[in-house]
Formats: structure tokens, sequence, C-alpha cells
């Protein structure tokens, strides 16, 4: 994929498993930050660049750092967190969820290439589907593990 994507699906709503997964997050927190939705339905806003350093403050004393960032890993390597990133129009966010700046080409065209990866991986689990897409990245494979073992 060499060029960006040019039609802009606006703002790409939460779903229940975006809700849940930032839930999960919130939870590890003293307090709920307002970029993760709160209701079905809220737009999935990607993450302002060096987010991570700000939200990982907001940790609970007896929370591990490592809880947090597989909780954070599940909700922007999701499909539609890429999806949400990759359109056109579409900008990042700071902690109480206004815009902060647009994502960058390079950035809309890996989340374009992850976005058509992990779309692709859905067809496999599709028996009537004609394309039958490239393997999962070893990375991809290790995650899918990591997601497998949440409780729910």
């Amino acid at each position: 994929m060499t060029k960006p994507w040019t039609y802009s699906r606006g703002p790409i709503a939460a779903n229940e498993s975006d809700l849940a997964k930032a839930g999960d997050i919130n939870a590890l927190l003293r307090q709920p930050i307002d970029v993760l939705p709160a209701t079905i339905g809220d737009p999935i806003k990607p993450f302002a660049v060096g987010l991570w350093n700000e939200v990982r403050l907001l940790l609970k004393p007896d929370i591990s750092v490592t809880t947090l960032r597989k909780a954070t890993g599940a909700y922007i390597h999701s499909k539609r967190y890429f999806f949400a990133t990759a359109q056109p129009d579409s900008m990042r966010f700071d902690l109480q969820g206004k815009p902060i700046e647009p994502v960058s080409t390079a950035d809309r065209l890996s989340a374009q290439a992850r976005y058509q990866r992990i779309k692709g991986s859905d067809l496999q689990l599709d028996p009537d589907a004609d394309i039958t897409p490239s393997l999962p990245s070893k990375v991809d494979r290790i995650r899918a593990g990591l997601l497998a073992r949440r409780p729910t």
C-alpha cells in the first residue's frame, strides 16, 4: 500500500469490544481518561504521540506498568483503532479528548496496512471467503495469544 486513503468514513464509532478494552484501561487508573470511548457509538480517538507517558502517571499504585501496557496495547492494536487512525481526516487526541494534531501520513499508511492485515485475518475465519490472506506476523500471533487469555 503506497497511497493514503482519500475518502473518509467519518468518525469510527466504538462498539462493545472497544468499550470493554477502554474499561480495562480505566480500571487500572486513578481516574478515567477522556480520550477513551465511554459509550457505544463514541468515536475512537487516536492517542497523541507520547500519551503513554501521561497515562502511566495515572496508574494505581498497586498495578504493574506491564498490566497497563498490555491493556493499552489491546486497545491501540485493535482493528477499529487502526481504522480510525487510517482515516484521511484523523486527528490525535490528548488525555482530555481534545484534538492536538493530524495523524502523520506515515502513521496513516502504517495504520492502513495494519487494518488491511487484520481484516485479512478475519477472512481466514470465513470458510466461504475466496481470498486466502497471508499468515499473521509473529508479533500478531503473540499478541493474539496474550489477548486470548483475557478474562471475560
